[in-house]
């Protein structure tokens, strides 16, 4: 992992830069929020469709969102489901931010995932 991507003390936009930058080797163009918050729902289910739905997709990225916003807390498994798929509950009231600071933790909160996977 690249020592831009690690260092804690560069803001959010130059890691999530380097992140995007990593992603786009592995999958030949850059993904944007939405997309990363895809590719964290569809690992963290497990399992990979020729299609998802519309609805699935959406299922997947607040997998996705749980799964990155636990790591402090906000978020706790609580199963997974004749299907697989896990079901998440609220373990704290999450900060109130503004449209461009949600965007902002949430980043942070995917490159804290990406940093626990030694990506």
């Amino acid at each position: 992992m690249s020592a831009l991507y690690r260092d804690l003390n560069l803001p959010v936009h130059q890691r999530w830069l380097e992140l995007r930058k990593k992603l786009r080797a592995q999958f030949g163009k850059a993904p944007d929020l939405n997309a990363i918050l895809l590719l964290i729902g569809v690992r963290e289910l497990g399992r990979v469709a020729d299609q998802f739905s519309k609805e699935e997709k959406q299922d997947l990225m607040h997998i996705a969102t749980c799964a990155v916003l636990s790591r402090s807390g906000y978020y706790r498994l609580d199963y997974l489901d004749q299907d697989g798929w896990p079901h998440w509950s609220n373990n704290k009231p999450l900060p109130n931010l503004n449209l461009k600071e949600q965007e902002d933790f949430l980043k942070e909160h995917i490159l804290m995932y990406f940093e626990s996977m030694d990506y």
